[in-house]
């Protein structure tokens, strides 16, 4: 299958020789379109460094904590079966894809960045999956029974949004592998999971090391 044409476009605005490649999941039975690691085994220009810090390709890769949260969706199905999901900042949209492969009713991806949700749409055909799609998740009914969030804490501010998930979700589900002083008195962890950023970003040990964590909004 040739790679979106879309994505493999505003790839190419960022990093001239960069493509997208479609890669199988490690421990999962899915693939993503991601940034092909093999050929970007080059050091980044200062120019294309400015343009990958304004405007990072988060869509391109499968962070670890997205990946640690679709293995255990995968191996817990219990979570999400039969029920309605928001995948939240879903980026590539491997958490809602494995949700929906894990028996959800109905998944929401949603993501402020058109690209991921372009992203997302990729790897949900990729896939052979259905989802539905969301640019405003403050727009969105409360109505989900659970809320999943991989990789969204790496900036502290927000962390604000651990309150809001649980305005529109009834419970949440976080996958965190940057916040080492967690604290939330609603959120306890249940797991600890283990997973790598792919392509391999050469991140610290730590960075593999994905916690879980849990929320329910009190009645």
């Amino acid at each position: 299958m040739k790679a979106p044409q879309q994505l493999q476009d505003a790839l190419v605005e960022l990093l001239g020789d960069a493509r997208l490649a479609s890669c199988a999941l490690p421990g999962t039975d899915l693939a993503l379109w991601l940034i092909d690691g093999e050929n970007m085994d080059r050091a980044f220009s200062p120019e294309e460094t400015r343009r990958i810090l304004h405007e990072p390709p988060y869509w391109s890769f499968c962070w670890a904590s997205g990946l640690a949260l679709a293995r255990y969706l995968a191996e817990h199905p219990q979570w999400v079966e039969g029920k309605r999901v928001l995948d939240f900042g879903a980026g590539s949209g491997v958490a809602g894809i494995a949700a929906i492969k894990a028996g959800a009713r109905e998944v929401v991806a949603c993501d402020l960045d058109p690209l991921a949700l372009a992203a997302s749409r990729a790897n949900a055909l990729l896939n052979g999956v259905e989802l539905k799609y969301s640019a405003d998740f403050f727009a969105e009914a409360d109505r989900f029974d659970l809320i999943l969030v991989a990789d969204v804490l790496y900036d502290r501010a927000n962390l604000p949004l651990l309150d809001q998930f649980l305005s529109r979700g009834r419970e949440a589900l976080v996958a965190d592998s940057r916040v080492r002083d967690f604290q939330h008195p609603l959120y306890r962890r249940i797991e600890m999971l283990e997973a790598m950023t792919l392509p391999d970003l050469a991140e610290p040990e730590e960075f593999r090391h994905v916690s879980l964590y849990h929320a329910r909004r009190r009645p």
